[in-house]
């Protein structure tokens, strides 16, 4: 299990009416405690992405 250590929401224009959303998300990084990773998110049959998200979790030890 993993704890949202950040978490940034970026708004960059209003999704196209009656349309879903599609989102690509990337891994960034994958440390030993930490992961970082980044989603763009898109009004399904646009180009222009209406948000950009990105995250950083904790990863706690494993425990043996």
């Amino acid at each position: 299990m993993a704890v949202t250590t950040n978490l940034n929401i970026n708004f960059l224009r209003k999704p196209a009416g009656g349309k879903n959303l599609r989102a690509e998300c990337r891994l960034m990084k994958l440390g030993k405690s930490l992961a970082v990773g980044e989603v763009w998110i898109y009004s399904v049959g646009q180009e222009e992405p209406v948000a950009h998200v990105t995250g950083t979790y904790s990863i706690p030890p494993q425990v043996a």
